[in-house]
């Protein structure tokens, strides 16, 4: 792909003693909180290895655990480095990244061509790396016995364009009707009775335009409907949210990165997902073989237009792709199979 009564755990909690003043993981990809810094540099720091500077990240909160966890390793070994990592969501990061001001820009998604188009116009060139392998988990609360699968035209009933004012489960059973005679999915249905209660990312949110790439554009496409998906739901830019809402109602619905479901799995039921092949539940195996059909790929993209003023930017890359990967595990998300690491490494050692 060019791809209740139960507090929520929460990443900052997580990552409180992995990652340096490391803050909460907000929405799928966005988040309210504080960005994650690497700790200030002590004085006579630098003396230590002679690397100094500072590195700027922005951009995706499913990716930001990773960097998050990959800047506190590097500035443990380069203390000279200072590092800010922040995630308003891929979109706002793609969008101070194309504007000059960042070094790096995680993405939960793949670069769109206005995005493209805006970097190319300001003169920003850059490089795409794979870094990691998520799943968008599609969550209810753990009291929702009805429903425990799923597929996309399921999906499309509940969240698509064409369920604007569904105000209960059972209201988009006639849609899931038509969409079932159409050969479109719709094999969940008759859904229960009872209060639909939407909190999920909204358009900043990589998480959101995957969730609409995998899950909905073909249906949405097949209708004739020109937006991605109903209007009238809570949508969140704090993950945090989504996992309280979702948690703390019987019947809701929503949906969040695989790693931020994972941390809270306790108290989130996740919903299997029918992609034709019967229904799979996220986890780290049915991502890692793609047989879970929301599966997507991570990225982190480099800025070359700063790489040449900033002598710390590629070390820390460099790491990145090396032993800073072992943060992808650790964060809780699925590590790439050793050949996209290996072409990760080979896109960039061919930079320059």
């Amino acid at each position: 792909m060019n791809f209740a009564g139960k507090r929520p755990l929460r990443w900052g909690a997580a990552l409180s003693a992995l990652v340096l003043l490391a803050a909460a993981c907000g929405g799928d990809d966005e988040s309210d909180v504080p960005a994650a810094t690497a700790a200030p540099v002590a004085d006579g720091a630098q003396a230590q290895d002679g690397l100094t500077g500072s590195i700027e990240v922005s951009g995706s909160s499913t990716v930001e655990p990773i960097t998050a966890l990959v800047a506190e390793k590097f500035n443990g070994a380069h203390p000279g480095v200072g590092i800010s990592v922040e995630g308003p969501g891929t979109g706002d990061g793609f969008q101070r990244f194309c504007a000059g001001e960042t070094d790096v820009s995680d993405a939960s998604r793949a670069i769109k061509d206005s995005e493209a188009e805006a970097c190319a116009q300001a003169g920003v060139e850059w490089v795409e790396l794979k870094v990691a392998f998520d799943g968008v988990s599609v969550l209810t609360s753990l009291d929702n016995d009805a429903v425990s699968c799923l597929d996309t035209g399921d999906l499309y009933a509940l969240v698509g364009a064409e369920s604007e004012g569904f105000q209960s489960w059972s209201d988009a059973n006639g849609l899931a009707a038509e969409l079932a005679a159409a050969g479109l999915g719709g094999s969940g249905a008759p859904y229960p009775d009872a209060p639909l209660v939407i909190t999920a990312p909204g358009e900043e949110s990589g998480t959101f335009d995957a969730f609409v790439e995998l899950a909905l554009d073909d249906i949405t496409e097949a209708r004739g409907q020109d937006e991605p998906t109903r209007v009238d739901y809570q949508a969140s830019a704090n993950d945090n949210v989504i996992v309280d809402n979702v948690s703390s109602n019987p019947t809701s619905f929503g949906w969040v990165g695989f790693a931020f479901y994972l941390a809270n799995s306790s108290i989130l039921k996740a919903i299997e997902v029918d992609g034709g092949d019967g229904c799979v539940a996220p986890s780290i195996e049915s991502i890692a073989d793609g047989s879970y059909p929301l599966s997507r790929p991570l990225f982190i993209y480099v800025s070359l237009s700063r790489l040449t003023e900033n002598p710390a930017l590629g070390p820390f890359v460099d790491f990145y792709l090396g032993d800073g990967l072992s943060s992808v595990a650790e964060a809780g998300y699925v590590t790439l199979p050793d050949q996209e690491i290996a072409a990760a490494k080979a896109a960039w050692g061919g930079v320059g």
